[in-house]
């Protein structure tokens, strides 16, 4: 019994009361007190009292001499990233790669984040799908044979060697959004219209038929960071992919405060 509890007999044994009265009210006591006690312990363990709010951690990452991302897609990309670490879909959870749709194809709009680090790892190049725009992105399809890019949340998955050279399997994650990725065969690979030169020769970047494709001299470090299991967003501002994604509908994570 506890020492509150004994207090309270002792009082009792100044002021007589009836002895099951006693017992009663020294029933609840013992109650109320583990009923705290167990909401105390499971506050302790929420993850979103111990996860920095996407300011925080935007903030605290060096971005050294590289562009920072747009603060928008960080915020919606550690939502969603937070819902799948939640759901154990990432095996590597110190990953986050985003890539920025809004930007011009002829910058660089890729950024590799080390979240246990705080760090950019890389940042560079990213083609879009051939039909999603020219040296700007504006649609985007679900659907096969449209080569068009899809937005949203992908986890990697293995690595192979095809007609790109080594190539990264990416599995789309948001129904009727990407998941048709596998089917389409949309996948991370080389491509030499990924490049300066290709841009200062032509005007623009090439596009793909819907892959994100990234620099040949860039790809074998790229794709070996991100194989097996991390996170990767790829993002627009469209209001009808932010309402339909389950994703980030049901993640309570805050953005800016």
């Amino acid at each position: 019994m506890g020492t509150f509890s004994r207090g309270v007999l002792s009082s009792f044994e100044l002021h007589p009361m009836p002895k099951h009265v006693v017992l009663r009210m020294v029933s609840f006591l013992c109650l109320l007190t583990l009923t705290f006690s167990s909401m105390a312990k499971s506050k302790s363990t929420d993850e979103y009292l111990t996860e920095p709010s996407a300011l925080v951690r935007y903030d605290s990452i060096d971005f050294g001499s590289v562009e920072k991302p747009n603060f928008e897609m960080f915020s919606l990309a550690l939502a969603g990233y937070q819902q799948l670490k939640e759901d154990n879909k990432l095996i590597k959870q110190d990953i986050l790669t985003l890539i920025d749709f809004s930007k011009s194809a002829n910058q660089k709009r890729l950024w590799i984040i080390d979240l246990k680090n705080n760090k950019v790892l890389k940042h560079t190049l990213v083609a879009h799908g051939r039909n999603t725009g020219e040296e700007y992105a504006s649609k985007f399809s679900n659907t096969p044979e449209s080569n068009q890019s899809s937005l949203g949340f992908y986890v990697t998955g293995s690595t192979y060697v095809g007609k790109h050279g080594t190539s990264l399997k990416l599995h789309g994650m948001e129904k009727g959004i990407n998941d048709n990725a596998e089917r389409r065969a949309i996948v991370m690979h080389a491509a030499e219209y990924v490049s300066e030169s290709f841009i200062k020769r032509v005007g623009r970047l090439c596009r793909s038929q819907g892959c994100p494709a990234v620099p040949v001299e860039e790809h074998k470090e790229i794709i070996q960071t991100l194989a097996n299991g991390t996170c990767l967003f790829i993002y627009f501002p469209d209001s009808c992919y932010t309402t339909q994604s389950k994703l980030l509908s049901s993640n309570q994570f805050s953005g800016r405060p």
